[in-house]
């Protein structure tokens, strides 16, 4: 048994200190970044924001919808495979498409149909588990890197800078970063594993910056104040589930209750996820997620406009020109107090 004394902290834990800024307005601020990824060598340029590939959130429609704002989706697993060919052959950006696998022998089955169907259109992946700390995954990912040289993958979930390391080593461009802060994960509680997510961004950006790979933050982000914590942790991509549901572009019917309007959202580990794709709950496990209902929220498009304008400002309060110049203008304070909540969340 080991303590690590060290004071770990979540987003909630601290504000960003403004500083002294010659920008006239947020419409000076790039919020774009660009990348030139370690192991497949391609060019990205767009605005880092990725939606979760939950199977509510991670949808051809959302894809679509977030396109012209530059940002991506990581679809999720369960679309056919040959929708998932034609859905990649039509896209024009490849950089705003993530096509996600398990690391079983029928998800690598399946992605070798899609990629026999759509030629070279697949060019981001998301290779993707809950516990990126299994000798099998690094295993899978090395693999699956010798088979696909030239195409850019993120992979993960993983929360400290030796894994993060490892799995860059092992020809991860992206690792996903995040083990139990997601709004629908009950990881945390089930299994009492986890690790605070600003710290976790902090610690695995180091790691992965120094062998020039990059890292996304997944799970944690509750407001736009949030994303821009990520980034200002060293975060290169910052993945939203929670933040993105509801909406129209997301799958499910609108549920009509108790005078309100709402839409269905899940963990992918939960039991309603687990009943819909795997036939309940394994007799050797537990759900590890929770299902609820969002209020319905329109089209997506809104809240990617609150989320962008609210990274847009951090910026400027602290005197960054593009969100590159962001992460290295960003300190943390402590707080015990994030915000004033008299009249409840906005």
């Amino acid at each position: 048994m080991h303590i690590d004394r060290d004071i770990k902290l979540d987003f909630k834990d601290v504000l960003i200190r403004p500083k002294r800024s010659a920008l006239p307005s947020r419409a000076e601020v790039d919020i774009t970044r660009e990348f030139i990824f370690k192991h497949s060598g391609k060019r990205y340029r767009g605005v880092p924001v990725i939606a979760a590939n939950m199977d509510t959130v991670g949808t051809f429609e959302m894809a679509r919808a977030l396109a012209p704002f530059g940002l991506a989706t990581a679809l999720h697993k369960h679309y056919g495979s040959d929708e998932l060919a034609a859905f990649f052959k039509a896209l024009k950006l490849k950089s705003n498409a993530f096509y996600s696998l398990g690391i079983t022998k029928s998800d690598l089955d399946k992605f070798e149909r899609v990629m026999q169907r759509a030629g070279d259109a697949v060019h981001y992946v998301c290779i993707d588990v809950a516990n990126g700390y299994s000798e099998t995954f690094v295993k899978f990912v090395a693999k699956f890197r010798r088979a696909y040289p030239r195409l850019t993958l993120m992979a993960g979930n993983v929360v400290t800078g030796e894994m993060t390391e490892e799995l860059i080593l092992s020809g991860v461009d992206i690792v996903k970063v995040g083990i139990g802060p997601g709004s629908v994960c009950t990881t945390r509680t089930m299994t009492g594993v986890g690790y605070p997510q600003l710290s976790a961004v902090i610690e695995c950006a180091d790691a992965a910056h120094g062998l020039g790979g990059r890292i996304c933050a997944d799970g944690g982000c509750t407001s736009p104040g949030d994303v821009a914590k990520a980034f200002g942790g060293g975060a290169d991509f910052v993945m939203l589930g929670g933040m993105l549901a509801g909406h129209d572009e997301c799958a499910g019917e609108i549920v009509d209750q108790d005078g309100g309007r709402f839409k269905r959202f899940y963990g992918m580990s939960s039991r309603a996820a687990m009943e819909k794709y795997a036939g309940g709950v394994a007799h050797y496990r537990a759900s590890e997620g929770k299902e609820v209902l969002v209020p319905y929220r329109g089209p997506v498009g809104e809240a990617v406009q609150d989320i962008l304008g609210g990274l847009r400002s951090a910026c400027t309060y602290v005197g960054a020109r593009t969100l590159k110049e962001f992460t290295k203008r960003t300190t943390f304070v402590r707080v015990g107090m994030e915000s004033n909540e008299l009249f409840g969340e906005n």
